[in-house]
């Protein structure tokens, strides 16, 4: 199950009812205590309730009202439910989903008292009957009035959803409306609830005002679970060991209660040797992490410290994951960026982005720095901010004609880099990591071509291929005064579906430089031999061959797996070419040499590329200061991640 929105009502600062997109990965961005934690605090009070833990005083002040409600929209749902040995039910049948074919939901609590009582409802688009809060008997009262022919109409009497299927099947007007469904009054619709919970996405919050040392449960915890594995590994060896223990122990015991005997047997005869307890083994180890100088966690920086702690915290998650089956997970994490240098927050947003085309996994974050929006697809941003009768609003895309980048940097302010010269327009991140790595191997011959990896001129724009036509049709980069260098794929089609974009970059003036891959997609200037060392698998593929399909094929039949790559679903493959692509551009890209590159790049069209980016360079002693335009815009409004 995917989270697809959350909704609150009358939740701290939310009174009235606001409802959150979600999609793979969030980011919630507005200035300081504008409601952007709430969210996340209310999503872990709705998952687990432990981290943070509902409070009467969470009832909005200004409101009065004392009930709150904290819900969640899922899409990507179980096919069906299974009840016990002889009833199965979809949430279709039980008329559980909402309008829009998802499940939904909400968690009402009432803070009136002391403590708080939760009630959970589905929002549901049900029939004015509402049959799931009859037991067996009112059922089959209720079937029996219909006058149908039980094994014409293929139902169980001792079947509740096959009852209430067959009710609903044969009422004429069912009257559908939106309404709260109770998954707690029936036996049955306590089992539907408990059954849900099983597949609900795992939630995992990393808070931002957390300590960060190394005696911490965060950083103990997972050296707790490594010690617990380890001794289960151990387990034949530890209990030889403790038999011999007892073996040795017993004999000391017996040959002093020889001696008693000799002084008193009648005392002797009342004492026997027995262990009061199993050993705790796990407790007899005690970890701290240190670095190669044994410098202890606690002692080193601040950055330091919280980084170890957020991959702790996505390690536990992971190991949680597993534990239940793969299903989904939510990782929530509040202000990455606290305590992270520049080049370490764009790192972090990259495993981020990654972490979300694994299957099932999806990420939200928050911050108040712009600098941070400019690093995500607009498409995932959300800006809150309050309005002046004190109620808040959360905007995404468009808003009154100003694009949210704009506003995020109007209202926060962004800190420039004024060093920046080329905007390096690329369709994604896997392209950045792709020409960075490129340009690392052609300077090993040529050091001058630039390096994309830590030339302070440089500037990379990921510009997303559902945007790319808007972004150079509006030309929102025009106000930097910046020069721009675009390479995007060639791709599949005939004429390329961005050749239009390309000719009009190149119609803007001189400064301005745009091209499309000689091949079909970057991941075909990979050489197979770099493929076959990183992921195990050969492929041969074309110059217009899809190679993140091709190697997410070959994988899949590596597996093993007995279902066919052709009979997989369409979400399966994507999740699987998502897979393949993140790895050609993560560890492949690693594997190339200058030799392997020149084999599969005859055209020299990245060495091309690299030098149109060098001709729009300047050296740093000689660039003059930017514009105040640019100035104020560079860092963000317009999504550039400086290298």
């Amino acid at each position: 199950m995917k989270l697809k929105s959350v909704v609150l009502r009358n939740f701290r600062c939310y009174q009235n009812e606001t409802r959150i997109q979600t999609g793979n990965l969030t980011a919630l961005i507005g200035k300081n205590d504008v409601g952007k934690s709430t969210i996340l605090e209310a999503l872990e009070i709705f998952f687990n309730n432990t981290a943070v833990k509902i409070d009467p005083q969470d009832a909005c002040i200004r409101s009065g009202d004392k009930e709150i409600t904290i819900g969640c929209e899922f899409d990507d749902l179980p096919d069906e439910l299974v009840l016990d040995e002889t009833a199965t039910t979809t949430l279709k049948d039980e008329y559980l989903l909402n309008e829009r074919g998802c499940l939904e939901i909400h968690k009402v609590f009432d803070c009136g008292t002391s403590k708080v009582k939760e009630s959970v409802f589905a929002l549901a688009h049900h029939p004015k009957a509402e049959l799931l809060l009859l037991k067996n008997a009112d059922l089959k009262k209720r079937f029996a009035e219909l006058k149908l022919d039980r094994a014409e109409a293929g139902v169980s009497l001792a079947s509740n959803p096959s009852l209430r299927k067959a009710i609903w099947s044969h009422t004429s007007d069912l009257q559908l409306t939106v309404k709260p469904i109770s998954l707690e009054k029936t036996d049955d619709a306590k089992e539907i609830w408990t059954k849900l919970k099983a597949e609900l996405p795992l939630f995992a919050l990393f808070q931002s005002d957390r300590p960060s040392r190394d005696e911490d449960s965060e950083v103990q915890d997972p050296m707790k679970i490594a010690v617990g594995e380890a001794l289960k590994e151990l387990e034949p060896e530890i209990s030889a060991i403790k038999i011999t223990v007892q073996e040795k122990v017993t004999e000391v015991a017996g040959r002093t209660l020889a001696k008693l005997r000799e002084m008193d047997a009648t005392l002797a005869s009342e004492l026997a040797p027995h262990f009061k307890a199993e050993p705790k083994w796990d407790t007899l180890f005690k970890m701290t992490l240190t670095s190669d100088d044994q410098i202890p966690i606690n002692k080193r920086g601040s950055g330091v410290r919280r980084l170890i702690l957020l991959n702790f915290f996505r390690a536990e998650a992971e190991r949680k994951q597993k534990a239940k089956g793969g299903q989904g997970i939510i990782y929530a994490i509040e202000e990455p960026e606290t305590s992270q240098h520049p080049a370490m927050q764009r790192l972090i947003i990259q495993a981020f982005m990654d972490l979300t085309e694994t299957a099932g996994c999806q990420v939200m974050i928050t911050t108040h720095v712009p600098g941070l929006a400019g690093l995500l697809p607009v498409e995932g941003l959300r800006y809150i901010y309050p309005e002046e009768n004190g109620s808040v609003t959360i905007a995404s895309g468009e808003s009154n004609g100003e694009t949210l980048y704009d506003r995020i940097a109007n209202d926060l302010g962004v800190i420039p880099d004024r060093r920046v010269q080329v905007l390096i327009c690329v369709e994604g991140p896997h392209d950045v990591n792709f020409f960075t790595a490129m340009s690392r191997i052609l300077r090993e011959q040529d050091d001058t071509l630039p390096n994309l990896d830590s030339d302070p001129r440089i500037a990379y724009l990921p510009m997303g291929g559902s945007t790319l036509k808007q972004w150079t049709d509006e030309r929102y980069l025009r106000g930097l005064h910046l020069k721009e260098v675009h390479i995007y794929d060639r791709g599949p089609d005939t004429p390329p579906k961005y050749q239009q974009n390309v000719d009009d970059v190149n119609g803007w003036g001189p400064d301005h430089y745009a091209v499309l891959t000689g091949k079909r997609e970057a991941e075909n200037y990979l050489h197979p031999d770099a493929i076959r060392e990183e992921m195990d698998v050969t492929v041969a593929v074309t110059d217009q061959d899809s190679v993140p399909e091709a190697v997410a094929r070959a994988m899949h039949e590596a597996s093993g797996s007995p279902k066919p790559w052709d009979e997989l679903g369409e979400k399966t493959k994507g999740d699987k070419i998502s897979n393949a692509k993140r790895r050609l551009n993560g560890g492949v890209v690693t594997r190339m040499t200058h030799e392997r590159l020149s084999a599969m790049d005859t055209s020299a069209d990245i060495e091309s590329f690299l030098r149109q980016v060098a001709t729009r360079l300047t050296p740093l002693h000689l660039q003059a200061e930017p514009p105040v335009e640019a100035a104020e815009a560079i860092a963000l409004a317009s999504g550039a991640v400086a290298r």
